[in-house]
């Protein structure tokens, strides 16, 4: 790229949040119609684009996997405050609501994610290498959560349904925030080098670009922080919409869900199948998984403190369906990460995890 390209793809770039962040400030309480709802979905997209340009400046100068979990804490951090402030807003119609969000959050990101990275990686390589060291761990600590916040819940009796007692959520918002906080002490401290990618995993193409000055990372930082606040903000604006669309068509409450979490976690997905697509899926395990792990790991205890001081209603327990997915979610993920190497097959055996996961919302 000339000179003269990159600087306008820096300007670019940084203008873009600007512009979705001030879009949103213009729109925000308003009822957009479907023309400025149709420009909202292009800039949203563009945002997302630019969200993914500067998470990769960030990433080349911190280096993995300090990069990486830049881009998931950001998401989480963001999208925990939303679930918030919809649960705060919605009453007791939203006490699911951060089950939900957070199981849909595991399944886009362990069957629909993962499985469209290997799928796409192994098509262009064959065969794709990672680190069994640092990817098992990641699962071993999301399947713990996983099962303590979104199944045990069903099963205790100091409350009726799939709830938990005072104590009993503080203790699992504790126990989540400890098993995260040592997993994040692990990637990032103990065994750092467990969650580099391979040596010699690279595509190939043009030699790597030179590590960007700490002034360059600051603004990346900056911007991606208001590029993730739009995306959250215009995927807000939107929801209305889709819920209309959704009770019209006669489907349940929980596609739009879905919908918007798959647009909050466009930009994770877009920096990972970028990895993947450059025979870097340690990279794109470490984006995928931690993304996971701190949703859970901080969504939970933030949620937990909210309810506890405010009073509201709270359900965690999944019903026996979503039970069942998990689980099967959390096996097949065990059998794709065991031997460090995956092909088309597990992408495709994810895939269609997750085309179930979605047929079984849209037709209960």
């Amino acid at each position: 790229m000339s000179e003269a390209n990159s600087l306008r793809a820096s300007l670019w770039h940084g203008a873009i949040p600007l512009i979705g962040c001030a879009a949103l400030a213009a729109i925000w309480g308003g009822e957009p119609g479907w023309a400025l709802l149709l420009g909202v979905i292009v800039l949203l997209f563009t945002v997302v684009i630019s969200a993914v340009h500067h998470a990769e400046v960030i990433a080349l100068r911190l280096g993995e996997p300090l990069g990486t979990l830049v881009l998931a804490l950001a998401v989480t951090v963001i999208e925990a405050s939303l679930i918030v402030a919809l649960m705060i807003s919605g009453g007791e119609s939203a006490s699911a609501l951060a089950r939900d969000a957070v199981f849909a959050t595991v399944m886009i990101i362990c069957n629909g994610v993962v499985g469209l990275c290997l799928l796409l990686g192994a098509m262009r390589h064959q065969v794709l290498a990672f680190r069994v060291e640092g990817t098992t761990p990641a699962l071993s600590v999301l399947a713990t959560l996983a099962t303590l916040t979104l199944v045990l819940p069903s099963f205790t009796s100091s409350t009726a349904g799939p709830t938990l007692s005072g104590p009993q959520l503080a203790f699992a918002g504790l126990t989540s925030l400890v098993l995260y906080g040592t997993f994040l002490f692990v990637q990032t401290v103990r065994h750092r080098d467990y969650f580099l990618p391979l040596e010699g995993q690279d595509d190939g193409d043009a030699a790597h670009p030179p590590q960007p000055s700490g002034r360059a990372a600051l603004a990346s930082l900056a911007l991606l922080s208001a590029s993730l606040v739009a995306v959250v903000g215009l995927t807000k604006v939107l929801a209305p919409s889709m819920e209309a669309q959704v009770a019209q068509a006669g489907l349940p409450h929980a596609v739009v869900g879905i919908a918007i979490a798959l647009i909050v976690l466009l930009p994770e997905t877009s920096a990972a199948v970028r990895a993947a697509l450059r025979n870097r899926m340690q990279t794109s395990f470490n984006l995928a998984l931690g993304s996971a792990l701190a949703t859970i790991g901080l969504t939970i205890p933030v949620v937990a403190v909210t309810v506890l001081l405010l009073k509201m209603p709270l359900v965690l327990g999944l019903p026996a369906k979503e039970m069942v997915l998990l689980t099967l979610t959390l096996l097949i993920s065990a059998m794709t990460l065991q031997r460090g190497m995956a092909t088309v097959l597990q992408g495709t055996v994810h895939l269609v995890l997750f085309a179930v996961y979605l047929f079984l919302t849209v037709m209960p």
